[in-house]
């Protein structure tokens, strides 16, 4: 197989796969352990050894430039696997709250109704374990606060604190910050809703002109000579690669800023 064939194949694999994590379908797909940066990153090497043995040292260049490419859309493919995590954390603390206050309102104590939450969210087994022995429950789940899409157990934190302090019901508490907690995640929602529309547009530009590579080696044009074989040819792939990936890394973070200030 020439240098070439393997770089369309790759291009199409590519494309192919820009297109599919942008639907649901590919939320799920994305979620798999063997969609993740490694993953990308042996194919990235595999590919360059490929062309490297088949086309000789030449190809290096290109191997570089793929091996780029499929890293920069592993750091694309991580950073919205990192955003789906926060999701379900988020949803999470949610559950939590509305959890620990059924249990407080049904006369359990507030270290066995953490205790009984850990169970479901094995995350904050941590505060539990605080809790259980008596220490500080809010700084322990201030630490746990850290974690991508768990902020808000912060405001769970100063809750659990207010009300050892003063007196004060914690399931009240717990459950008027349930209740914004969520009206935030539904306006987080729309918010993503609205945004998914041009995620999805930019990664279909970035798969286009590889498809179309593509196409045009299957009806017998030849791309890839100029392409791969000028070096005018590199330099142009090499700045629509670039581009591409600048231009999907843009979308992604105007999206999370915008995400940021909705929540």
């Amino acid at each position: 197989m020439s240098g070439a064939a393997v770089v369309a194949l790759s291009s199409t694999a590519l494309a192919i796969g820009l297109l599919v994590t942008s639907g649901p379908r590919g939320a799920a797909i994305a979620r798999r352990p063997a969609i993740g940066v490694r993953a990308l990153l042996a194919s990235a090497t595999a590919g360059a050894v490929v062309m490297i043995l088949t086309a000789g040292p030449r190809l290096l260049v290109v191997a570089t430039l793929a091996i780029g490419l499929l890293v920069g859309m592993a750091r694309l493919v991580a950073s919205r696997r990192r955003e789906r995590t926060a999701l379900a954390t988020r949803s999470r603390v949610v559950e939590l709250c509305d959890a620990l206050q059924a249990e407080l309102a049904a006369g359990q104590t507030a270290g066995g109704a953490l205790e009984r939450a850990a169970v479901e969210w094995p995350a904050i087994a941590p505060a539990a374990r605080v809790a259980t022995s008596g220490g500080d429950v809010p700084d322990a789940l201030r630490s746990i606060a850290a974690d991508p899409g768990a902020g808000a157990l912060r405001v769970v934190a100063a809750a659990w604190q207010v009300a050892h302090r003063t007196g004060h019901g914690l399931a009240d508490t717990l459950g008027r910050v349930a209740d914004d907690l969520r009206a935030a995640e539904q306006t987080r929602r729309i918010v993503g809703a609205e945004l998914s529309s041009a995620r999805a547009t930019a990664r279909l530009l970035a798969a286009l002109p590889l498809l179309a590579l593509a196409m045009g080696s299957g009806a017998g044009a030849d791309p890839w000579r100029f392409l791969l074989g000028h070096p005018i040819g590199l330099a142009c792939l090499a700045g629509g690669l670039a581009l591409a990936y600048a231009g999907l890394a843009w979308i992604d973070a105007l999206a999370r800023a915008i995400e940021r200030d909705a929540g």
